[in-house]
């Protein structure tokens, strides 16, 4: 039976009667099957013997925008059902005042890596994202951790930091879950109305029609970029908008004059208030 626990004064003792090796799941909740993929990695990871932890927390400190926090999903009684039956071992699910001191002052900020892409437009949504996962990484004191690769920024600079700070844990990513249409499995889907559902695997289809540029040898950026934009904006329904469209050095995550190495085609778009974001890699040929 699967162990729950909000209190961030016990899970520390609670992970050391856990049998080893530990794979936590990092999740803000409202859990669907893009989750469910990486508790099963998980379990992959440390067999039958070894210990599947999912902590479930919408993370304050990582929101750039009042509404977007307000309106995120917890639908925590459901998650957790669906953790039993997925046969996670350990939930821990912090309130908000016990997991963050009301005068709290210290955070992880990256200075390279977050600096394109969604670092750009949201101010401060790395510093609480590498804050919240180094909290979990301290009191769990995990083996290893799962993350999606659909946040391709985000797992790159929690991999930086780990490497940065000597934290002992090997971070471990899983390919992009995606519906049998192509949009990327996320927690926001749900609350996309049924015209701009219908239409948002657009995201995904432009990108990879950039991407087949691949094969003619192209290596100029702005060709893919151009592409892209074509497509996401051709005969786009009513409250669509593109946020940022970047090609970036897949591994440094800097800027490319010349496609010459793996690199990412990655956008974020808006249906209305939903933002959702998608990317490709794009290899050199």
């Amino acid at each position: 039976m699967i162990k729950v626990t909000s209190e961030v004064q016990t899970i520390t003792q609670m992970t050391r009667d856990l049998p080893s090796p530990l794979a936590l799941v990092p999740t803000m909740g409202a859990l669907h099957e893009g989750h469910l993929a990486l508790i099963r990695r998980a379990r992959q990871l440390v067999g039958p013997d070894g210990t599947v932890a999912i902590s479930i927390f919408v993370n304050p400190i990582q929101f750039d925008r009042a509404s977007d926090l307000t309106n995120y999903p917890r639908p925590l009684k459901s998650d957790l059902a669906l953790c039993e039956r997925a046969g996670v071992d350990l939930a821990f699910t912090p309130q908000k005042d016990f997991f963050y001191h009301s005068d709290h002052s210290v955070i992880v900020t990256e200075s390279l890596l977050s600096k394109g892409l969604c670092g750009s437009i949201r101010p401060g949504h790395f510093d609480g994202v590498l804050t919240v996962v180094i909290k979990l990484f301290n009191l769990l004191q995990p083996t290893l951790a799962i993350f999606g690769e659909k946040d391709f920024q985000q797992i790159n600079l929690i991999r930086r930091m780990v490497r940065d700070l000597n934290i002992p844990v090997e971070i471990v990513g899983h390919p992009t879950i995606r519906e049998p249409d192509g949009l990327a499995l996320s927690s926001r889907n749900i609350r996309l109305t049924q015209e701009h559902r219908e239409d948002a695997p657009r995201i995904q289809r432009s990108l990879s029609a950039a991407s087949d540029l691949a094969v003619t040898g192209e290596q100029d950026p702005a060709a893919y970029l151009r592409s892209a934009k074509k497509h996401l904006l051709a005969n786009a329904p009513d409250g669509f908008s593109i946020e940022y469209l970047e090609l970036i050095d897949a591994e440094s995550m800097q800027a490319v004059s010349l496609l010459t190495k793996p690199a990412l085609l990655a956008t974020a778009c808006y249906y209305g208030g939903i933002r959702l974001i998608d990317h490709v890699v794009i290899q050199d040929h």
